[in-house]
C-alpha cells in the first residue's frame, strides 16, 4: 500500500471519526458541524504538520553557514538522490535526535539536536542523515507527520486543565 493511500485512509478513518462523535453529541447538526471541522482540520494537518512538529520541537532554522557539518552532508546526499535540499532546522537538547518532517520532497525539513552533533562524528551523521532523507524520498513523512500531529493534539488536550 503506498503512504499517499495510507495518508489519505487516515484522514478518512479520522473524519469518520469526527463525524460519528458530532452525530452522537448533535444528531445532524452535530454531523454538519463536523464535517466543517473535519474539512478544516485535514487541511491544516496536510499543509502545516511540518511546522506543528518543527514548533512542537522547538526547532530553530539553520541559518545559513552556521552549521556547514550538516549543510555539507545534507546538500551532497540530496544531490547525489537528485531531490531539492530539504530545510535544515537545530534543536537546542542534549538528547541525540534526528527527524524529517514535511508533505512532500519539494516541503520537506529535515531537524537535529546539539545532542546528536556533540555524540556522533561526520560518518555517523551521514548514515542517519541518509536515514532521515530516505524518509523524505519515499513519502514516509506526510503519514508520520500527520500521525505526530494528532499525537500531540491528543496530548495537549488531554493534559490540559478542566474547567468545571
Amino acid at each position: 500500500m503506498t503512504n499517499a493511500v495510507k495518508t489519505a485512509g487516515l484522514l478518512g478513518l479520522l473524519s469518520a471519526l469526527f463525524i460519528l462523535v458530532g452525530s452522537l453529541f448533535g444528531g445532524s447538526n452535530g454531523v454538519v458541524i463536523a464535517f466543517g471541522f473535519a474539512v478544516v482540520f485535514n487541511f491544516a494537518i496536510y499543509f502545516f504538520s511540518d511546522r506543528m512538529a518543527l514548533a512542537a520541537s522547538r526547532a530553530k532554522p539553520i541559518q545559513p553557514g552556521t552549521l556547514p557539518r550538516v549543510e555539507a552532508i545534507v546538500g551532497r546526499l540530496a544531490q547525489i538522490e537528485g531531490m531539492p535540499t530539504p530545510r535544515l532546522y537545530v534543536i537546542e537538547s542534549p538528547q541525540p535526535n534526528a527527524f524529517a518532517t514535511g508533505r512532500s520532497p519539494r516541503h520537506a525539513a529535515v531537524a537535529v539536536t546539539r545532542g546528536i552533533l556533540d555524540v556522533m562524528d561526520d560518518r555517523e551523521l551521514e548514515g542517519v542523515l541518509a536515514h532521515e532523507l530516505a524518509h523524505v524520498k519515499n513519502r514516509d513523512i506526510l503519514i508520520a507527520s500527520i500521525a505526530a500531529t494528532i499525537a500531540a493534539v491528543t496530548t495537549t488536550t488531554r493534559s490540559a486543565p478542566s474547567w468545571r
